[in-house]
């Protein structure tokens, strides 16, 4: 069975990859980079990924830009019956760095032919997520351990 691609799920190099055979051999029909429903689709993506709830991520937004953005204007960005409601480019980075998350960009970016990589910053907070899975893991695995020397004695 062939394994179906999800661009969302690739490690960096396959990405790499992906970007560079594709940079170039597209061809962009009219419309073709009318990206509203599959923007608005990753920003929701982001936010239910975020373990924060979308009022801190509206409240640490406003934190980073000095600007009032409430969680009803992120409901208004991701709507898809709020078709005159885009989300502003310019709250973007605060966005990414609120939630942490980063289909949305990569929506941008794969769309607009980029490639980007993560910061440092970024990096560590994944590897801190990562370890913190693994750590939430082995303990979880300690407990059936433990569970079953009892269950054998």
């Amino acid at each position: 069975m062939k394994r179906r691609e999800n661009t969302l799920q690739l490690n960096i190099f396959e990405w790499f990859k992906r970007t560079q055979e594709l940079n170039g051999q597209e061809k962009f029909q009219e419309g073709s980079l009318d990206i509203d429903s599959e923007f608005r689709a990753a920003v929701s993506r982001d936010i239910k990924k975020c373990p924060s709830s979308r009022y801190q991520i509206a409240a640490r937004m406003s934190e980073l830009t000095g600007q009032e953005i409430t969680e009803s204007m992120l409901n208004s960005w991701t709507a898809e019956s709020k078709d005159r409601h885009r989300f502003p480019c310019q709250f973007f980075p605060a966005f990414i760095i609120a939630t942490g998350q980063r289909d949305s960009f990569g929506v941008l970016s794969k769309k607009s032919g980029l490639f980007a990589l993560p910061g440092p910053e970024a990096l560590r907070a994944e590897i801190q997520r990562l370890d913190e899975e693994i750590r939430a893991k082995k303990e979880e695995k300690n407990k059936r351990v433990l569970f079953l020397r009892e269950m054998e004695k």
